[in-house]
């Protein structure tokens, strides 16, 4: 027959062991939600730069007027968006400011636009100007034009291998999230479940090749 205090000890046993299950699980999901803010963060400041770099060029006179407003609007909406206001993107670009005008995106900070329909208006506007291989050539055989493809493919790419380990990150809190033990015992707190971020970042074919004659 099995004694109380055996039958206590089993209990304390179970008692600990499920404990230590609580406390393992609560710090691998802290680590993973602190894994999913570093890379958010890594993130936004490759889509800054992206946008940064296209706002280069087309501030650079190097694109055709129609080309330069079009991705100048779409590079200030996605930094606007970012939360970096006109008066950085001023100082940083004044070929930009004088080209868009006093009512151009970002013009407005009560009026922001959501970060992702802003990114992936970029990366069609981009995708739009630079679809012509001819006008791509051109554009690199010009003083400084091959910097500044350069820079946009390069940070381009970047952005892509940021928002892929992100949303790796934030499968991986969600499955942790979803476990009985995390729900049950509401060990994520109040924290709201990690969300991938679903842009459309294809670049143009033209970048690709840039980026992979580098």
């Amino acid at each position: 027959m099995t004694s109380w205090s055996e039958v206590t000890l089993l209990v304390a046993a179970g008692l600990l062991l499920l404990l230590w299950l609580v406390w393992v699980s609560a710090n691998r999901l802290d680590r993973l939600h602190r894994k999913v803010a570093t890379s958010r963060s890594a993130l936004e400041n490759q889509l800054v730069r992206r946008a940064s770099a296209a706002a280069e060029l087309a501030s650079s006179g190097l694109l055709d007027p129609v080309s330069s407003v079009l991705v100048g609007e779409a590079a200030w909406a996605a930094l606007s968006a970012g939360g970096y206001g006109r008066a950085e993107l001023v100082a940083a670009l004044p070929d930009l400011d004088r080209m868009l005008g006093p009512d151009g995106p970002g013009a407005r900070a009560d009026d922001p636009v959501e970060r992702d329909l802003g990114e992936s208006e970029l990366s069609r506007t981009v995708r739009e100007a630079l679809a012509d291989d001819d006008e791509v050539a051109a554009l690199v055989a010009q003083p400084g034009g091959a910097e500044l493809v350069e820079a946009l493919a390069a940070a381009w790419y970047r952005v892509q291998l940021a928002r892929r380990f992100h949303n790796e990150a934030v499968a991986q809190a969600q499955r942790v999230r979803h476990k009985v033990v995390v729900r049950a015992l509401r060990l994520a707190g109040h924290a709201p479940l990690p969300q991938t971020v679903e842009i459309d970042d294809d670049w143009p074919e033209a970048l690709r090749r840039v980026a992979q004659a580098a």
